[in-house]
This record gives C-alpha cells, structure tokens and sequence, in this order.
C-alpha cells in the first residue's frame, strides 16, 4: 500500500465512523467515499478527489498545486472537483469534511 492508499484509507475510516450515512463506494474504478450513495472523494491517480463545489478556492486552503478533475478526452473539466496530491495529505481530512457538508445540503 503507499502512502496515498494509506492516508485514503484513514480519512475513509474517520468518514465512516463519523455519519451513518456515510458509506464506501467507488468511482471511476478507484475506492471512494459516499454519502447516501452519492460519491464525494476517492482516490485518484496518487491524489484524492473532492466533490467541494464550484466555488471552492485551494488557495485559501494554502494548497496551490491541484487540478480540476478531467478524466474525458474531448470534454472539458468537472468544476465541482479538485484532485489535491499527497503532498497535501494532511488537508484530505478537512476536504473531505467540505465535501461532505457540499453534498448533504
């Protein structure tokens, strides 16, 4: 396991352990977090991926590498999600709380 599937795995556990609602799933192949079924993180080529809105600025995280999730060839990026390394794994706890709170409004 490396250290993204390792830091993945405790914020999945920390999620799960905090809201009954909260679930494993998967997206896109890859082991992800969901919310009465609906995916808000997962892991994503060494980095995870957060559903935190269109209107969410990394930067006011202090995170300023991260790209917006684009997994087609011939469409433009999904705005609603940020994949953010693990060079800023100490943060994937607090995004995935983010995400959370975005998708059960």
């Amino acid at each position: 396991m490396d250290k993204s599937e390792e830091l993945f795995e405790g914020v999945k556990r920390q999620m799960l352990s905090q809201n009954a609602d909260v679930n494993e799933g998967t997206m896109m192949s890859s082991p992800g977090i969901q919310y009465k079924g609906k995916n808000f993180a997962f892991l994503y080529r060494g980095g995870m991926c957060f559903r935190v809105g269109r209107d969410f600025e990394p930067e006011s995280e202090g995170i300023h590498q991260y790209e917006l999730l684009n997994p087609f060839k011939n469409k433009p990026p999904l705005k609603d999600w940020f994949v953010i390394g693990v060079e800023y794994g100490e943060k994937w706890p607090e995004l995935a709380q983010v995400a959370l709170q975005n998708i059960s409004k």
